[in-house]
């Protein structure tokens, strides 16, 4: 198995580099980077041209490792044996398969993503150890051990939010996917809107970076931002002069695509003042 990237996602060397060396590894592959930069689409891409299913395992604050393994309903046991339903017999009647379960129980081998392992409780990441390391581990209720039948391909994903424990970190391979460079943004442009002309393109993709490189600008625009933005500016039928900022006027057009928060706004806005002021 090789991964070389997909006609609709850009992936550079280094990226599909760490993609082949966890595959041949065997073990997880811990992808950082901005948000908006295309962690979680990896993953998807990776199983799609890899010709493998998916199982998508989405971390909320909330969600405890458990949870990935199964989750035992003993409030339904105790109702339906009230009610003398036959079915509290079998204990494994109230047992529900979490998302490793089901990567280590597949047929054949899959691609399991762990989407934002970040936004869990510390522990979270300490407590998947032996069972990313095994691939296996115990169903206390039944008393049976579950293990990978087909070992898969793990793909987590991290915001960077919080810092991951070194025991976890020494388990997978690593790599963060840095912001493309204005090169790789006209290819990833290319694969979303292959009609747009160059003219707008080179105008929009510099005023982009000159955004992302505001000092003091709180939430830099990511990837899919900008590729937001360009799709609004080929509706509104904008020519690259449409785009040109003056002192008077800081803000981009459509910035709302770009900025996500007042702050930022304030900033372009007294950036403009200040410019004002100058003259």
């Amino acid at each position: 198995m090789h991964f070389t990237g997909t006609d609709s996602y850009i992936a550079t060397d280094d990226l599909t580099m760490a993609v082949n060396a966890a595959v041949a590894l065997e073990r997880p592959l811990l992808i950082k980077g901005e948000p908006g930069t295309g962690k979680t689409e990896l993953a998807r891409q990776v199983s799609t041209a890899l010709g493998l299913p998916m199982i998508e395992w989405h971390i909320k604050s909330t969600t405890k490792a458990q949870q990935g393994l199964y989750e035992y309903d003993a409030v339904s046991r105790l109702r339906d044996s009230q009610l003398g339903d036959a079915r509290v017999h079998d204990v494994a009647n109230y047992i529900k398969k979490g998302k490793l379960w089901q990567a280590f129980g597949a047929d054949r081998k899959v691609v399991l993503l762990i989407d934002e392992i970040d936004k869990a409780d510390i522990e979270f990441p300490n407590d998947l150890l032996q069972e990313l390391d095994r691939m296996e581990f115990h169903v206390y209720e039944t008393g049976e051990t579950v293990k990978a039948i087909h070992r898969p391909i793990v793909i987590i994903t991290s915001n960077n939010e919080k810092e991951l424990p070194d025991a976890f970190l020494r388990r997978c391979f690593f790599h963060y996917i840095r912001f493309p460079d204005m090169d790789t943004m006209r290819r990833i442009v290319a694969v979303h809107h292959p009609g747009i002309k160059d003219a707008l393109l080179t105008t929009a993709l510099t005023q982009f970076y000159e955004i992302r490189d505001t000092a003091g600008l709180k939430k830099k625009p990511s990837t899919s931002e900008v590729l937001d933005w360009l799709k609004l500016l080929l509706a509104e039928d904008l020519s690259p002069e449409d785009l040109k900022r003056d002192g008077a006027n800081a803000l981009p057009k459509l910035h709302g695509a770009l900025l996500k928060n007042e702050q930022d706004v304030h900033l372009f806005e007294r950036l403009a003042f200040m410019a004002r002021s100058g003259r």
